[in-house]
């Protein structure tokens, strides 16, 4: 049975979008998801089914939206997906990297070719790396003072929602069993 990772956008760990963790993971059990478990307080849950993949998305947005009155969307990545992102990110092929630094941006759909080639990146030691569906943030300066937030991704490529390296890692394990 196949394992994946909804990375949610749009929920948050106080205010605006306010979901809790076990409340959202009460939305994936009825919805008849299996081994259900949530990471911590900002969208992120790991399950397993059956279903097929193309409505899951779907079906969880549906699910939030009617439980809790909001809209969010749910990226999804299979274990196999996560383990690749683990695998090939690219920062990590250099000396002296700070893991603390490294973030990934989730699209939720394969951006334009042409959107890619015309991403224009700002000044300074801030980078990204743009692999299919998933775009790799190095921010030596710190995630909070760079110009290559979520925003600034997914004004230039679609809907996204990003998480810090620790997260990404731990739900390649979570995924993996």
């Amino acid at each position: 049975m196949p394992t994946y990772a909804a990375i949610l956008r749009a929920i948050n760990v106080s205010g605006r979008n306010k979901i809790t963790m076990p409340a959202l993971r009460d939305v994936f059990v009825a919805l008849g998801y299996e081994d259900v478990v949530t990471y911590i307080q900002s969208g992120n849950v790991v399950f397993r089914t059956r279903s097929p993949r193309a409505g899951l998305g779907t079906a969880i947005e549906a699910s939030i939206a009617r439980e809790f009155g909001q809209s969010v969307t749910a990226v999804l990545r299979s274990a196999k997906e996560l383990a690749h992102v683990v695998a090939t990110n690219p920062f990590l092929r250099r000396r002296g990297i700070d893991r603390s630094h490294l973030h990934v941006t989730f699209l939720a759909n394969t951006p334009a070719r042409a959107a890619v080639s015309a991403l224009s990146v700002p000044s300074g030691s801030d980078e990204l790396i743009v692999a299919g569906k998933d775009v790799y943030v190095y921010t030596p300066g710190g995630y909070g003072r760079t110009k290559l937030n979520n925003a600034f991704v997914e004004r230039r490529l679609g809907v996204a929602t990003t998480r810090n390296w620790n997260t990404v890692t731990k739900l390649c394990e979570l995924t993996a069993g």
